[in-house]
């Protein structure tokens, strides 16, 4: 669909950017910081871990006024569960609580609207260690963690999100950090696992409404595209038959209270259909988000499967592994370029899917997470030339604007990552952020935040509100 004209941004529209607690904090263990699954997971040889970060937790101040430098009207960040219960439930931080109130505080002072994250990978361990979200208790502390949030920050937050990339953990929980590696059968307790997060998500989303029905809340699963690889009738398919576990499994039963009939077989067929207790059907279908948070790097491709080890191939940083015997066999797109990390470039892939949710599911949208990792190079005078960054983001941003003009309602947009953060897979060097902080994997230097080009390009972008 090509437009004439093309509509406006809303004049009150979200622009900001986002980050996660465990990957630009540091101070991991101060002021009575529990220990959590990211703090004990095994990290990639060679690259930094998350004990020291950014240094945001002590620099949030510095931080946040280049946020409003900026020109953000809103900045998407996460709450470190265990810097509010140090062991995931019982007694309440206070040290952790004050944090937190500081730096929303901090927004707020500033104009800019904070935007929480309740749950971003980093389980306490303490509750790993009696079972994670395998364990059905779990829901309860996380309920408890919910109503702790609500009651300090209620009077600040209007907006939160339930759990990041829920769909990341269950699919590439390994690749993340987030896998228990001594179960028995490890597939069908990860579908337990979701469900036990989606009953935990549906309980905080009715905990918020009836604590602060000013409030929104709203999930923030990760989303993509599912292309099939030819027009082979038998690849469509499989194409339908991975969306629907990827992507509508996660979203469907946040918004619908109820599982998509495809990825129910699918679960049914390899015996992974999670046990429910009574009341979790109707737990489930009064949730009743207000709006559709979701991450968009990229699309995916899958072809018809061959019914062996042929269906599996690697995306992106060659940990996510893609492909599923007899239901969808991983493929590549060659129509797409792709980054440093080889991840494939989708622009228009980010249109197709604001409208694929928004016709699905009719809530508003936001997205919370959308980027280009690359090696950014500090050159003389302070300098950083992101420009493919820029073009990264205008190419994404252009697509909202044609999404907005088709009738799709969108809220806001929060690009990761607000500032350099250190990544999952390739550490701080991997960088993601508008502002460069100047430290390498192991030699944390003097840790300056410095502007980088695609600073001041998303500074101007935010004031005209308007490429």
């Amino acid at each position: 669909m090509k437009h004439q004209k093309l509509k406006d941004f809303p004049k009150d529209f979200f622009w900001g950017a986002s980050t996660s607690a465990y990957q630009v904090e540091g101070a991991w263990n101060e002021d009575g910081k529990g220990v959590s699954v990211i703090d004990v997971a095994n990290h990639v040889e060679g690259v930094a871990d998350y004990k020291i970060a950014s240094d945001h937790y002590h620099r949030y101040q510095e931080d946040i006024a280049l946020f409003a430098e900026m020109g953000f009207k809103t900045y998407r960040f996460s709450i470190a569960w265990t810097r509010i219960y140090s062991n995931g439930d019982g007694e309440a931080n206070q040290k952790g609580i004050e944090f937190y109130d500081r730096l929303i505080n901090e927004l707020v002072s500033h104009g800019i609207e904070p935007i929480v994250t309740m749950y971003h990978f980093d389980l306490p361990n303490s509750l790993q260690e009696r079972g994670g979200w395998s364990n059905r208790k779990t829901v309860d502390a996380f309920e408890q963690y919910a109503k702790i949030l609500f009651t300090h920050y209620g009077d600040r937050v209007k907006y939160w999100l339930t759990i990041n990339e829920q769909n990341m953990i269950i699919l590439h929980g390994s690749s993340i950090g987030t896998e228990a590696t001594d179960l028995e059968n490890p597939q069908k307790d990860l579908y337990q696992q979701n469900h036990h997060m989606l009953v935990a998500q549906a309980k905080a989303m009715a905990l918020c409404h009836e604590m602060l029905p000013e409030a929104k809340i709203g999930p923030a699963p990760n989303v993509a595209p599912i292309y099939p690889a030819t027009s082979k009738p038998e690849d469509i398919l499989a194409a339908d038959t991975y969306a629907s576990i990827r992507n509508w499994l996660y979203l469907d039963v946040a918004v619908y209270g109820k599982y998509p009939a495809v990825a129910w077989s699918y679960l049914e067929e390899k015996g992974y259909t999670p046990t429910m207790e009574d009341g979790d059907m109707e737990i489930l279908k009064q949730a009743k988000p207000d709006f559709i948070a979701f991450n968009y790097y990229t699309s995916q491709t899958v072809a018809e499967s061959l019914g062996d080890e042929r269906d599996y191939s690697h995306t992106g940083d060659q940990h996510e592994t893609v492909g599923e015997p007899g239901f969808y066999r991983g493929s590549v797109n060659n129509n797409l370029q792709r980054t440093d990390f080889g991840w494939e470039i989708d622009p228009v892939g980010f249109r197709t899917v604001l409208r694929q949710v928004y016709d699905r599911y009719h809530l508003p949208l936001i997205v919370t997470e959308n980027g280009l990792g690359a090696y950014d190079k500090l050159e003389e005078n302070d300098t950083i030339n992101d420009d493919y960054r820029i073009e990264f983001l205008r190419k994404h941003i252009e697509q909202i604007q044609l999404a907005i003009t088709d009738g799709i309602e969108i809220f806001g947009y929060c690009p990761w990552s607000a500032i350099d953060l250190v990544s999952t897979h390739q550490g701080i060097n991997k960088r993601y952020g508008f502002i460069y902080v100047n430290r390498d994997e192991f030699d944390l230097k003097d840790m300056r935040r410095i502007r980088k080009k695609s600073f001041y390009w998303y500074q101007d972008l935010i004031q005209k509100n308007s490429l």
